[in-house]
């Protein structure tokens, strides 16, 4: 099970600086945070699915498909319920909940989809050469690299441990959702004991090589603004502009 969603392949996000995608990345989030029209929202959504089939990471999206669905239908469920309006569908149940509830799900949504294209389209060495240009110091842009590359191997350790149960005749697919969610218990301890050792091990790994021995830090991996990032990052700073103009001119 390949758990890390770098693709590596040839495409026109792959081509950018790691800057310039976290300013489209922080672009789309304003957009996601800022409008809870659902119109809106169904537009914005529509431009991530494009910009996810600019960077072909639509593969990595279709893998993640189940978690957004249920991400987005919890939403809906939970804004229905909580949220009163004078459109009355059924008992208390009312459009205007049911409205936000599409808008505040395609928010999370877009956001999730948005950070899997990100990560689909950029090494972590490149993530921490970017951050480190954007003016944070070594040591935060390390820890955050190495937060975003311990994401998917906590996965894939739990799916290891998953599989290896399966083939002692653990079965996590019958029963009700409880039931179900009940035989998933027994395998969380051994997951957080294996993530702790791997995390006690890189810690020793990081200080035999004399990790923040020195503060000058000289990196493998080079990165500069081409002509292709300065468009970018120019229709970035415009549409976030535009957000603004619409937010507070139209008030939506």
């Amino acid at each position: 099970m390949n758990v890390f969603m770098y693709r590596d392949i040839n495409s026109l996000l792959h081509k950018l600086d790691p800057r310039v995608k976290m300013l489209v990345m922080l672009t789309f989030f304003i957009y996601a945070l800022m409008f809870k029209n659902a119109v809106i929202q169904a537009v914005v959504f529509l431009f991530v699915l494009l910009y996810a089939a600019l960077g072909r990471a639509l593969i990595n999206v279709k893998q993640a498909l189940k978690v957004l669905l249920s991400v987005f239908i919890v939403t809906i469920i939970m804004w229905l319920i909580t949220m009163r309006g004078p459109t009355i569908i059924v008992l208390w149940l009312s459009m205007e909940g049911l409205l936000y509830g599409i808008g505040a799900g395609l928010t999370l949504v877009t956001i999730i989809i948005t950070s899997i294209v990100f990560l689909s389209t950029t090494k972590v060495e490149e993530i921490t050469v970017g951050c480190m240009r954007i003016g944070l110091p070594y040591r935060g842009a390390f820890a955050m690299s190495t937060a975003i590359r311990m994401i998917p191997m906590i996965a894939g350790t739990a799916s290891t441990i998953l599989q290896a149960q399966k083939s002692r005749g653990l079965d996590v697919d019958s029963g009700s959702f409880m039931q179900k969610l009940k035989k998933y218990v027994p395998l969380i301890v051994p997951a957080i004991v294996s993530v702790i050792r791997g995390t006690t091990v890189f810690a020793m790994a990081l200080e035999s090589k004399g990790f923040g021995y020195s503060d000058k830090r000289v990196n493998y991996v080079t990165i500069a603004y081409k002509p292709l990032d300065y468009f970018f990052s120019l229709l970035q700073l415009l549409l976030i502009g535009l957000a603004i103009f619409i937010k507070f001119y139209f008030k939506i």
